[in-house]
């Protein structure tokens, strides 16, 4: 027996994984994250197999699914939004799953930033303008940031952020960034990325908060800042140039 935890993806059926998709066919038994991961995505299980939401469940709760699993020798389908490597709380799991002597593998799914970069038609690197990403989010009630992980330091660096988790404190955002970036940087919101209700509100750090309080949206939305997001007249990229030697472009002597 095995519980195989997945990564859902953004949120789209269709944007889970051929391995993922074929563990949860073959899995009698499928936890699942009710609250983030649509039901579309649970199309993909078999007909007769067991689903348990573990929104309302606590971790010892979602242990005893495992250790019940364990005794009936039956695989388990462990579904987690987006990718199982940025705030999934699967870490705690397979922790627990350790101990117990529980084996488990690990199948990454489409993050949502990527999802988000998609639906804003857009590069996140950019040649010449922008070649980081940070991932981050702000401090809340299911986990703290460690004291040198800030937005005024991530902002410093002048990178693109992708601010998760984040838009309940959209003002906080908006006065740490605004000094190291200036009022006139690009911001975009992405709302349920790859959903069938997908919004953007784009703006900039001076005008974002007004136009999200015209058009409010909630909880599950990426918050991205950075000059990149509006970057038109820059150079091409060195890969495609015919000048340009790699190993694979056969081109001795060039």
């Amino acid at each position: 027996m095995t519980v195989h935890f997945i990564g859902a993806g953004p949120g789209a059926a269709d944007l889970i994984t051929v391995r993922g998709m074929k563990l949860l066919a073959a899995c009698p038994v499928c936890l699942y994250a009710g609250s983030i991961v649509p039901t579309e995505m649970l199309e993909w299980c078999g007909p007769d197999t067991r689903l348990v939401d573990t929104a309302p469940l606590s971790l010892d709760d979602i242990e005893a699914e495992y250790l019940r699993a364990h005794a009936a020798g039956k695989d388990v389908a462990r579904l987690h939004s987006g990718d199982l490597a940025m705030w999934s709380a699967v870490a705690e799991q397979m922790r627990r799953l350790d101990a117990l002597g529980i084996p488990y593998s690990l199948t990454p799914g489409v993050p949502a930033f990527a999802a988000a970069a998609a639906a804003l038609g857009r590069e996140l690197t950019i040649p010449a303008a922008a070649q980081s990403l940070v991932l981050t989010r702000i401090s809340g009630r299911a986990s703290a940031m460690p004291a040198g992980e800030t937005l005024a330091a991530f902002g410093a660096t002048g990178a693109t952020l992708a601010i998760h988790l984040a838009i309940h404190s959209l003002a906080r955002v908006v006065a740490e960034l605004t000094p190291h970036y200036g009022a006139d940087c690009p911001v975009a919101i992405v709302f349920h990325a790859s959903w069938p209700d997908e919004k953007i509100i784009a703006g900039t750090l001076a005008d974002i908060e007004g136009k999200f309080a015209a058009d409010p949206v909630e909880r599950t939305a990426i918050i991205f800042v950075g000059r990149g997001l509006s970057a038109q007249n820059f150079r091409d990229s060195a890969l495609y140039d015919p000048d340009y030697q790699r190993r694979f472009r056969g081109r001795d002597g060039l």
